[in-house]
């Protein structure tokens, strides 16, 4: 299954790609195989999105998919069936502190 993935513009910067990255991912797809694919085909984004060590979640990053932020799921967590299809994105976000 195509899965389509939106970047933060500096995200988008380091992985030199416009718009919106498109990843072949197995089926069922979850929120660390989608992130495994995405770091395989863009080494370069390795340890923005997760720790290298732990690969948990970075901080000030998020994860949204058909308007449910999915930050605090476990990896194991299923996309929702409009992201797999490829009728709704998924969503890393760069989340601001403060306010």
């Amino acid at each position: 299954m195509m899965i389509r993935i939106v970047l933060p513009y500096h995200l988008r910067t380091l992985a030199r790609v416009d718009g919106e990255v498109q990843l072949e991912v197995a089926s069922p797809a979850t929120l660390r195989s989608v992130l495994d694919a995405l770091e395989a085909r863009y080494p370069v984004l390795r340890g923005t999105i997760r720790d290298h060590g732990t690969l948990k979640r970075r901080p000030f990053v998020r994860f949204f998919a058909c308007k449910e932020d999915l930050s605090l799921e476990p990896p194991e967590t299923r996309l929702p069936e409009a992201v797999m299809s490829g009728a709704e994105p998924f969503l890393i976000v760069g989340a601001m502190a403060g306010g």
